[in-house]
């Protein structure tokens, strides 16, 4: 389904006063639906396993758990760049609109799963890379939609909307799902189903491509050797996390090596491409300019540290403490959940509060004292034990937040003001893809210091608990000598290990022992040491990221930083510019450029001004290059 065409000519102000309202609900409710199905999957895990029967703590089921939670992020990180290419060929609302229409007919058919088994996991992973193209769409082309229907004094509060909107759902798809899934794991997906169609057809009816867009040509050699090298490693560290013959892990796996060396290759060969074509899909001749190359490697390092901190968090309370405190699993979804509000909050509150200072006093301070901030968290987190006291947790989340968001905002800032006007787009465009690559990299980064950590001593403490329960020593040598892996995605899902992994060696034990090692109490106490020993080597890496990243943030220039000299009237970007950024925080989206390249149809260029229709009086990018 495709947007109408516009006559040629047609601006925002041709549509009537009210479009560019039109445009913002629309996209904002595009990007509140992607951003929570990003995350609502996470957390209804436990109960989609059990809904179609299969148990993904079974080492042939792994690879369907993995797909199931890194899917999504894997086909977003790849496709957004060039989505976003194609809709600066074909038209934004018309990319946008089939975005908004594939991502709709696969929710239906995710809810309407009817079939068990293998071959309905396979039928849900499938689906939902899928749903993940149709995000990609919409999160590529949206904010490029509001940037022809608003005029630049407005552009900025239409930008901030959708960017909060889209931080704001992939929090709520943590609570929706937990909601939700005990209820019936289908609605996770039937909820998006009556927005996606009212979305669709909405957008269909009314969202135009309004403006002048030159249109590129579409770097092919380099969008297929990006897709395949990022594909080849992010798929490597995928099943980099699952065992490998006798080793808990399967970095010593040959198709593992072969996948993360291959891709290194291609996207070597990727570089080399970008630097020969006419209109290349990355621009690396950026990277010259310091306050793009130091703030693009301090939000890689921020966004590798703190990627697979939701994951962790989950696994603690799921799997540790909110049984230790009396909640049966199948309700830990919903609770972790909740318990996780004030590192939104604190996220929310300090974003645009740090953008608007920023504006003022720049960027640096705030970025590397944000840095400092979230890498003290981290190490607060260590500190505590993992039967913790809630409100110290919850105040430590509430600061790791706060620093996430005095950083977020002002580095984008930083970054975006550096580049030549002609270049934001493809500067937002490659920081986002660096972000969304990070996510899947930091989650198979943590989960290895996890498995890491724990494997020291899991086994032996397994062992010691389950004969100390009465269990006999060959059963329990048995349940203690299973992967790591297995028992850290327990505790991710929710479930009751020793149920699950204890099998035949329950059945000859007395009724009291089993339900001692069946308990709410057993198994967290049991894996509460190795587990902080798991704890430690995860946040003590992301600490290091942080601190890097604070470092790096040092080296950024001034508020002023420009590789070119730039005429003063020449706006840097604004603070709903900024709060825009957080959808590449919580979604990855690539907002389009922030100052058109060419005046819109309609505009009236005067001396060194362009006074357009729209109202907007701003100077002539030509003559500021000048």
């Amino acid at each position: 389904m495709t947007a109408a065409s516009p006559a040629v000519g047609t601006t925002a102000d041709d549509l009537g006063p009210h479009y560019k309202w039109i445009a913002l609900s629309n996209t904002t409710l595009g990007m509140l639906i992607a951003t929570i199905n990003s995350s609502i999957v996470l957390i209804a895990l436990p109960d989609i396993f059990k809904g179609i029967g299969v148990n993904p703590l079974d080492p042939g089921n792994t690879s369907y758990l993995l797909w199931m939670m890194m899917g999504f992020l894997v086909v977003t990180a790849v496709l957004v760049v060039s989505f976003g290419r194609l809709g600066d060929m074909f038209g934004r609302a018309r990319m946008y609109n089939m975005g908004f229409a594939i991502f709709t007919v696969s929710s239906i058919l995710l809810a309407i799963t009817w079939f068990d088994g293998s071959e309905a996991a396979i039928w849900l992973i499938f689906w939902r890379v899928i749903q993940g193209i149709g995000g990609a769409f919409l999160m590529a082309n949206s904010s490029a939609i509001l940037t022809d229907a608003f005029p630049a004094n407005q552009r900025g509060l239409a930008m901030g909307i959708n960017g909060v909107a889209a931080i704001a759902g992939s929090f709520l798809g943590l609570i929706i799902g937990g909601v939700l899934a005990p209820i019936q794991w289908h609605y996770i997906f039937l909820v998006s189903v009556p927005f996606g169609i009212v979305g669709t057809v909405w957008a269909y009816l009314k969202l135009r491509d309004t403006g002048v867009r030159r249109r590129a040509k579409m770097d092919w050699w380099g969008n297929l050797t990006f897709a395949v090298g990022l594909v080849a490693i992010l798929v490597g560290i995928t099943y980099g996390i699952q065992p490998y013959g006798d080793s808990d892990m399967g970095w010593t796996n040959p198709w593992v090596l072969a996948a993360l060396i291959g891709g290194a290759i291609v996207l070597g060969a990727f570089v080399v491409i970008e630097t020969k074509v006419a209109s290349p899909l990355f621009e690396l001749s950026l990277f010259g300019n310091r306050s793009f190359a130091f703030g693009n490697l301090a939000n890689l390092m921020a966004s590798i540290g703190r990627g697979g901190l939701q994951f962790i968090l989950i696994i603690w309370l799921q799997g540790i403490w909110l049984p230790q405190h009396g909640y049966d699993y199948t309700k830990t979804p919903l609770w972790a959940g909740i318990y996780m509000v004030p590192m939104t909050i604190g996220f929310l509150i300090s974003a645009p509060v740090s953008g608007a200072l920023s504006d003022r006093l720049g960027t640096k301070w705030f970025t590397t004292i944000g840095m400092l901030i979230t890498a003290g968290t981290f190490g607060a987190l260590i500190a505590i034990p993992v039967d913790f006291t809630y409100w110290v947790f919850a105040l430590i989340l509430l600061i790791n937040g706060i620093g996430m968001g005095l950083f977020a905002s002002p580095n984008r800032a930083e970054v975006m003001n550096s580049l030549p006007v002609t270049s934001r787009g493809s500067g937002a465009g490659m920081m986002t893809t660096f972000q969304n690559a990070a996510m899947v990299l930091s989650i198979g980064l943590f989960f290895s210091l996890m498995i890491a950590g724990l494997s020291e001593h899991l086994p032996s403490a397994m062992f010691e608990g389950l004969t100390a329960g009465g269990m006999p020593a060959q059963a329990a040598d048995g349940i203690s000598s299973l992967p790591t892996v297995g028992i850290l995605f327990a505790a991710f899902l929710g479930y009751n290990p020793i149920k699950e992994v204890g099998g035949q060696a329950l059945q000859g034990l007395p009724q009291a022992s089993v339900d001692h090692l069946t308990g709410l109490e057993f198994f967290p106490h049991l894996i509460s040491d190795p587990f902080a020993d798991g704890l430690s080597a995860a946040f003590t890496f992301a600490l290091i990221c942080c601190v890097i990243g604070a470092v790096a943030s040092l080296f950024t220039g001034g508020r002023n930083s420009s590789p070119e000299p730039v005429d003063a009237r020449l706006p840097h970007e604004s603070l709903g510019a900024e709060l825009a950024a957080v959808a590449a925080e919580a979604s990855g989206e690539a907002p389009a450029e922030l100052v058109a390249d060419t005046p819109a149809v309609g505009d009236r260029v005067t001396g060194d001004r362009v006074t357009g229709d729209r109202g907007a009086d701003r100077p002539d990018p030509e003559v500021a290059r000048r």
